[in-house]
């Protein structure tokens, strides 16, 4: 498994534990996180106020069906089910992240089955 691999499947395990210091350890400072719909979240400031505050998620479990990996980029196919807005939900989702050169995710993307993520 690659580094970058692993930061990836550490990204799904902080998040659903809400680890939120070693979630953000793996970003860079200038991360920029691209939703559909939305404005993208740019700087590490907007992303860690994204997490402690304004994401729609109160909690959940993401599973990883597919992992590719090209250069500098790790795409991810998985599914999620949690609680979002106070409603038990599940949907499908794809993620790419994009790595700096000192090995840390500095740009991402998501797009999920529903737009209210």
């Amino acid at each position: 498994m690659s580094a970058n691999e692993e930061a990836i499947r550490e990204y799904y395990e902080y998040v659903d534990d809400e680890a939120h210091e070693d979630l953000f350890s793996l970003f860079s400072e200038d991360v920029v996180y691209h939703r559909p719909g939305q404005d993208p979240i740019e700087g590490i400031e907007e992303f860690e106020e994204f997490y402690r505050e304004v994401r729609a998620i109160e909690r959940g479990t993401h599973t990883v069906i597919d992992l590719t990996e090209d250069d500098d980029t790790i795409a991810v196919r998985g599914h999620f089910a949690g609680v979002l807005e106070g409603q038990q939900v599940e949907f499908g989702f794809v993620d790419i992240h994009r790595f700096d050169d000192e090995g840390l995710i500095e740009e991402r993307w998501t797009y999920t089955d529903t737009g209210r993520v």
